[in-house]
Formats: structure tokens, sequence, C-alpha cells
């Protein structure tokens, strides 16, 4: 029983208690005191009655009148007129019925009053006797009216105590209330603190949650710097800071055969010209330095582009692969004007044969051997056009869709409201490929009547620049409520990441789940990473609204930018996707090993489910489910 409840039981004990003391008292005293009056009145009006007839004439019929009008307008119950021998001369007795108050009370509370007695002399002779008794109906009635406003008093006093009785422990209890709310997020997978109330027994106990939870969050903090440092340890290079080869060659790959980016990119490799000499020349630090700079330039011309990477492939070679970019002119052009105007200078003087850079474009499901081969020979034409120059090599058999702006805006806006729009459904299974976690949805847009299919990243990146995104994610809600309408098992969407910072977007999505309540448990809603860090806030909007709906939410590709995943310990994420670059190779990387496994004991930890992307044989399965994975997903799985 709630505290409210327990306060209006025990207030409505003690007002019966109250009530029913007051009324005994009251209605007892009340009584005696108008017997009293009663009995008093009796005997006055008896006298007064006597006293007239004794004047009068004593005829019967004289003495009837007399009688009649003093019973008439003097409320008896009854007038009687007796002689001497005790026969009666005159009676008149009241019969109608109490009024003014219930039977029941009136057998309750009886008024016992002895009637008023007087002589009637006819001179020196005795007449008679008058005896008389008033009607009691108006004592009880006096009576009744003063319960009923006794008990009207007790119950207005009985509400209001209830309700001031209520407001206070509402306003007492808000911040019990408030730690219950931060348990409840606790168990939900958010850390959330609250304000200490004034109570000093509540504060305590608000203090106590509120240090527990920035217990958790250093924990949280301390374990994602420890698998923070191990990441950069096993996939950076110790001296430039960016990607080592071995990370980089895994990305390339999931960018070759992946289908998240367009079908066609551009790879760059920069090579040093003499690495021997510039140590010999430079010196350690000097050199270190030197490559230092080289790799922060190339690091910042991926600024702003998902995909785009620059690694150390070995010692005096870079590269930078850039899936935004398709033309290797464009992007070989950029990145040598970027090294030539941030870099370059500081060291030409001393070695004025510096570098070489070349660009080679790629398409999906490219040979990595044979893409590298090409930048090889493409470098190798760089170097005999002299120092510090480019090359690179357009591909005229390398070319996707290519329309100009406004074509594709009328392409995708009559997509969406053509039906041009299809999903692609792979498998997220558990350890056992038999078992599946869910299905993932995968946009596909049908260009003409030939049935030719493009991958959202062959269109999205389009439509992010004409800023079609919102209404296509919407298209692709609906098709998948469609697909579990009809369907058993639970569905997971993308969500691009320009489309979670629409407002607009985020309340027409809320109205559609909103008319399929019984499907949002089984609709999943995921974003990548990049998209979740570079519109934190509206994520997090996102997030409250859909779970509030019951929906799943997620982030896939997660572990690009592991140094900011502190932020997600309040979101009360259900699962994430680890990235596919961490997952490739895994039997032949020890340390990536040691990497997912601390990251999946910190996500079981928040109870968030941790799936592989990118897995590509199902012999992995078995070491991935003793990492700690819940599920993977991949070409090797389905």
């Amino acid at each position: 029983m709630s505290l409210v409840k327990q306060l209006w039981l025990a207030i409505l004990v003690v007002m019966s208690v109250a009530f029913g003391g007051s009324l005994v008292v009251s209605v007892l005293s009340a009584r005696h005191y108008l017997e009293q009056q009663l009995q008093v009145k009796n005997l006055d009006n008896a006298t007064a009655l006597a006293l007239a007839l004794t004047q009068l004439d004593k005829d019967p019929v004289t003495v009837e009148l007399q009688v009649a009008a003093q019973f008439d307008v003097g409320h008896y119950k009854f007038i009687r007129i007796t002689s001497p021998t005790g026969e009666t001369l005159v009676e008149k007795v009241y019969e109608g019925r109490l009024e003014g108050a219930p039977e029941w009370f009136a057998r309750l509370i009886p008024i016992r009053t002895t009637p008023g007695q007087a002589l009637i002399q006819d001179g020196w002779k005795q007449f008679g006797t008058v005896t008389l008794a008033s009607h009691d109906q108006y004592v009880y009635k006096s009576l009744w009216e003063g319960t009923l406003e006794l008990l009207t008093w007790f119950v207005i006093g009985a509400l209001a105590t209830g309700a001031l009785g209520t407001l206070a422990i509402r306003i007492i209890l808000q911040p019990l209330r408030d730690v219950v709310g931060q348990a409840q997020a606790i168990a939900e997978r958010r850390f959330v603190t609250v304000d200490e109330p004034r109570t000093p027994e509540l504060r305590s106990v608000t203090r106590a949650m509120n240090d527990m939870v920035e217990r958790l969050k250093a924990i949280f903090a301390e374990e994602s710097a420890r698998l923070e440092a191990l990441r950069k340890r096993v996939n950076t290079d110790p001296v430039t800071g960016i990607a080592n080869r071995e990370y980089f060659l895994s990305h390339l790959r999931e960018i070759l055969s992946g289908e998240d980016f367009g079908s066609q990119g551009s790879l760059v490799v920069v090579r040093l010209a003499y690495l021997n000499e510039l140590n010999a020349k430079l010196g350690r630090q000097r050199a270190d330095a030197l490559l230092k700079g080289l790799a922060q330039v190339l690091y910042a011309c991926g600024d702003g582009r998902p995909g785009q990477r620059a690694g150390r492939i070995k010692g005096g070679e870079f590269a930078v692969v850039c899936p935004t970019i398709p033309s290797p002119v464009e992007a070989a052009r950029e990145v040598h004007e970027r090294l030539m105007r941030d870099w370059a200078p500081q060291w030409l003087p001393e070695f004025p044969d510096l570098f070489h850079l070349a660009g080679v474009g790629y398409v999906r499901h490219q040979s990595l051997g044979d893409l590298l081969s090409r930048a090889d020979q493409a470098l190798a034409q760089a170097q005999a056009k002299g120092p510090n120059s480019w090359y690179a090599v357009e591909d005229s058999t390398a070319r996707g869709l290519t329309l100009p702006a406004e074509q594709w805006r009328t392409l995708l806006t009559e997509a969406v409201s053509g039906g041009q729009l299809s999903l692609a459904f792979f498998p997220v299974v558990r350890n056992d490929p038999s078992r599946p976690l869910h299905q993932e949805g995968v946009i596909r847009l049908q260009v003409d009547a030939s049935g030719q299919l493009l991958t959202a990243g062959d269109f999205m990146p389009m439509a992010a620049n004409l800023n079609l995104t919102a209404p296509i994610d919407l298209g692709v809600v609906k098709l998948a409520i469609e697909h579990l309408r009809k369907g058993a098992g639970d569905v997971a969407v993308n969500l691009s990441a320009e489309t979670i910072a629409d407002f607009g977007f985020r309340n027409q999505l809320v109205t559609l789940l909103q008319g399929y309540p019984e499907l949002c448990r089984r609709l999943l809603f995921e974003v990548p990473e990049y998209g979740v860090f570079r519109q934190f806030e509206a994520f997090c909007d996102l997030v409250r609204s859909l779970k509030g709906l019951g929906c799943r939410v997620g982030i896939e590709y997660f572990g690009q930018r592991f140094a900011e995943s502190d932020k997600l310990a309040s979101l009360g994420l259900d699962y994430i996707k680890v990235h596919p670059s961490y997952v490739r190779g895994i039997r032949d990387n020890p340390g990536n090993q040691e990497f997912l496994r601390g990251l999946c004991t910190m996500a079981h930890a928040l109870g968030i489910t941790v799936i592989a992307l990118g897995v590509e044989n199902r012999d992995d399965l078995p070491l991935l489910a003793q990492l700690g994975f819940d599920g993977a997903t991949g070409p090797g799985v389905g």
C-alpha cells in the first residue's frame, strides 16, 4: 500500500473516531438540554392553559374550543382534561408522523420528558386536571441538523487534511521518486545524477545513488580510455599516429567489398623519395617530425568525409582512401595541393626531391592486390615526371551512374513516391548461424526498367547533397513496417547521419510508428557512428523518442571514434555493431582480439548486445563467441 493510501486510511480512522466521540458528546449534551427545555415548556403551557380555563365558563363547548385552539397553535403531542373522578372530558392527540429527522434516529436517541399538569378551578371547587405534552419532533429535527452539520465539517476537515497531507507527501517524496527514476535509468543502461534534497534522510540516499552513478561513469571512462589506448597501440602507427598497414588495408578491404560507400572511389599513395637519406641527414627526431607532419596533413584531408582514411603502408609510403571522390585526378590534385601548401615548404629547401604522389580509381569488388599493383605503377609514372610531382590514372571502365544534380533530384524524388525503393535483407545471426537475431534491411534503388539496382553508397551521398535523405529514410521505415506486417522476426533499418538532425523527420517518424505500436518492439534502428557524434544531441533525442515507443536503437560501424564512447553511457543503447576493420583477419591479430574482448566485456556490463560486422568466414564465429560477441553478420554468414 502506498504512503498516500496509508495517509488517507489513517485520516479516515482518526476522523471516524473523532467524529464518533464528538457526536456522542454533542448529541447527549444537546438532548439533555432540550429535554429540560421541553419539560419546562410542558409545565408552563399546562399552567397557562389551566389558568385560562379557570376564568371561563365551564360548559363543554367552551372548554373544548379553548383546548382545540391551544392544540392547533402549540405543537403538542396531546392535551387532555380529566374530571376529579378520572373521567376524560376533552382530549386532543397528534396523529401525524415524525418530520425533520429519520425514524431510526428517533429510535436511537429517545427523548424522555414528563407531561405538564395543572388544576382547573370552578370557583372554590376543582373542575378538573389538564395534562399536556409538547411535540418532540422539533427536538429531533434540531438534533439531526446539528449532527449533519457536525458530519459536514468533519468531512470537509478530513478532505482538506487528506489533500494537504497528499501534497505534503508528494513534495517530501519527490526526491525519492527521483532516486527511483535514477535506479530505473541505471536498469535501462542510462547513468544520470539527481539534485540532493533538503531532507537529511533522503539526502543521504540520493547522495549514495549519485556517488554510485559517478563511480560507474568513472569505471566506464577508465575502461574506455584503456581500450582506446589498446586500440591505438594495435591499429595505429607508433610514429605518425595514423592507421598502420594492417588496419588500413582492413579498412580498404571493407570499402572494396561493402555497400556503404559508392561503387567507385579513389586511392592516393604518397611515397617519400629517399627515406634512408632523410633519416641519415635529419636524425631520428627531425625525421619523425617530418613523418608526423606528412601524416597530419593526409589525415586532415578526410575531415568531414565519411570513410576517408589515411594510413602508413610501409616505411616511407603512405596512402589515403577516398570513397567519396570517384575521380582519382581530383583526389590526387587535392592531396598534392595540401601537401605543397601545408607540409612541403618546410622541407623542400633541404630536400628538393621530397616525394611522389599517385592516384588510382577503384570499383566495388576489385581485388586489393590488383589495386595496390596499379598504385605502384602510377607511382612509377609520377616519379618519371620529376621531383614532387603527381600522376593519376583515370579508368574509363570504372564508371558508375553519372547524372547532373537536377536529374538526380528527379530520380530520387520519383523513387520515393513511385515505389522504386526496396529493401534487401541480410541475416544477423547468433553464434549459431541457424539462430537469427534479426534481419538487416538494406536499401536498394531501381534506376530503370531493366531492373538495375543501386546500393545506398551509390546514391545516398547525392541524396545528402540534395537534402533528400529524410523522405528516403522515411520510405525505408515504411517498407520495413510492411515487411513486419507480413512476416515474423525482427528487422533493423539504417538512418542516415544527415536525417537524424531533421526535427521534422523525427516528428514524422514518431507519428508513423505510433500507428503500429504492436510492431515497434520488432523494429530496430541504427545510425553510423560518425553520424552519432556529428549530431550527438539530435541522436540523444531520437533515442529517447524511439525507446519510448518500444523500438530498439543501436550504433553501426562502432569503434572508429572510441575515445568519445563515454558519451554513450547515459543513452541506454540496445546494441552496437563493431566496424569490420577490427573483425577482418581476427584470427591473425592478437592485439585486436584483446581489444574486442575488452569492448565486449564493457558493453555487456552496460547490458548492450555486441554484433560483429563484415564476418568473411563462418569458421570465425566460434572465436568471435569466445571474445564475447553476441551475434555476427557479413558475407560469410548468409
